[in-house]
């Protein structure tokens, strides 16, 4: 047994996981909360995203849209990350080895990055570009494209693990 998988054994054997996996109710309330969490996630972020891509919102200033639904965005994560988590440790060699999860956090970390890089060169310029009815530049729109496809695959695989998984 590789060392990962030790370290994924033992996860799955401590008493939360354990009570996770074993109990028929707790399981399905934590994937429920982890499916509302992730409504709410990619829901704020298709706000901003069709904002920054000129197709809603245009009355307000894409500076405005964020400042008002990032935050909502930050908690919902909070929560699908915790969830996540819970289920994740419940069965981790198995989730740990299934491709659809792998996927899942590959494209996570991608849409983290893409996010990253966003705020990092799309911001700092958007005092010159941000006026209501605005046209976003080039790079800024593609960003949001990016992400809207990044998160459109999370959801997909992350509805394809639980076909998988049994």
């Amino acid at each position: 047994m590789l060392e990962i998988d030790r370290a994924l054994d033992w996860l799955q054997n401590t008493q939360v996981a354990s009570a996770i996996g074993e109990n028929e109710i707790l399981f399905p309330w934590i994937e429920s909360i982890h499916v509302l969490a992730i409504v709410l996630v990619v829901g704020t972020i298709l706000i901003v995203d069709l904002r920054l891509l000129g197709f809603a919102s245009l009355d307000l200033t894409a500076r405005r849209v964020m400042r008002d639904v990032i935050p909502y965005t930050w908690g919902a994560f909070g929560v699908a990350a915790l969830t996540g988590s819970l289920m994740f440790s419940s069965d981790a060699v198995h989730y740990a080895h299934n491709r659809m999860f792998q996927v899942k956090l590959v494209l996570l970390a991608l849409a983290g990055l893409n996010m990253a890089l966003f705020h990092l060169i799309g911001v700092r310029d958007i005092a010159r570009w941000d006026k209501v009815d605005g046209r976003t530049p080039i790079a800024v729109r593609a960003a949001a494209a990016i992400s809207l496809l990044l998160w459109i695959g999370v959801v997909a695989m992350g509805r394809g693990i639980g076909f998988t998984m049994h």
